[in-house]
């Protein structure tokens, strides 16, 4: 490919407003996810995750019956969801996976019950898959607003969410408030996966709000170096993604999360110190 072959695959695209809406929030996006996703990896919490992403999905069609934000429904029905996780697993001997499971795939099977029967002129299958080629200006407000109300939380109790995260136990000992700063992750967690709806939907959200966090987690053990390797992974794998998708005619939210998740085995591959590569030559050291 020649130079202006490669210019002119970039440049391509940006010719459409839809492309250039939908690279900008794709990118946002990939901020915010990748930012929360860092303390998902560090909490252990990537099933809570899978469980909110699908729990909010009543929660939006409902809000679009009303008439009302999508945010707002989802926002309910995702700490619903933790409500009744925690519920569950208090009142009866059931592990929290299995709780974790029943709760999410029983909202979720709601919402798929509410999508057929609910009769609409917007697609909202697009719930499942995002639809960011074809947000609105209002969707794109919406999810400006999530996005900072998400990154100026976590900026102001970055300290305690990541002692929360780390050390509980140690939390609690220094006074601060661990169910308060559990159900704010939590929240925080609703909102970004709102968020997420409209660049890859529910379905593949889950991979926006762990897998970054992950990569990010196998390259480096500070983790304010991992917020920063998370958030470009993140951002290059939406935007490179959106871009592949126009090219390919192909499925953005699919594209999005593919390219994350090559970016993950290059790490797991190569990372300088926790890499298999690198445990390989040390295990043959050894022998």
């Amino acid at each position: 490919m020649n130079t202006l072959a490669f210019l002119d695959w970039f440049t391509t695209p940006l010719q459409h407003e839809f492309m250039v809406k939908a690279i900008c929030v794709s990118a946002l996006v990939g901020v915010v996810c990748s930012v929360l996703s860092c303390f998902m990896t560090l909490k252990g919490w990537a099933l809570m995750g899978d469980a909110v992403s699908h729990a909010v999905m009543p929660g939006v069609v409902i809000a679009y019956v009303l008439n009302i934000p999508f945010a707002v429904g989802a926002f309910v029905f995702g700490v619903g969801s933790v409500i009744a996780i925690g519920y569950i697993k208090a009142k009866t001997r059931i592990k929290e996976d299995t709780v974790i499971g029943l709760v999410f795939t029983g909202f979720f099977a709601l919402g798929l019950v509410l999508v057929s029967k609910t009769p609409s002129s917007v697609d909202l299958t697009h719930i499942l898959f995002g639809n960011v080629l074809g947000i609105s200006n209002e969707d794109i407000i919406q999810t400006v607003i999530i996005s900072v109300i998400t990154l100026v939380t976590i900026a102001v109790l970055r300290k305690d969410l990541l002692l929360f995260c780390f050390d509980p136990t140690h939390a609690r000992s220094i006074g601060l408030n661990t169910g308060v700063l559990h159900y704010i992750l939590l929240s925080l967690l609703s909102l970004t996966a709102v968020a997420g709806l409209q660049t890859v939907g529910i379905i593949l959200v889950v991979a926006m709000l762990v897998t970054p966090g992950a990569t990010a987690y196998l390259l480096t053990d500070r983790f304010d170096h991992m917020i920063l390797i998370a958030m470009a992974s993140g951002v290059f794998s939406s935007v490179m993604g959106t871009y592949i998708s126009y090219h390919i005619d192909g499925a953005t939210g699919g594209c999005i999360v593919v390219l994350q998740t090559l970016l993950f085995i290059v790490a797991m591959i190569f990372a300088p110190k926790h890499g298999l590569l690198v445990r390989a030559k040390k295990q043959e050291n050894t022998d």
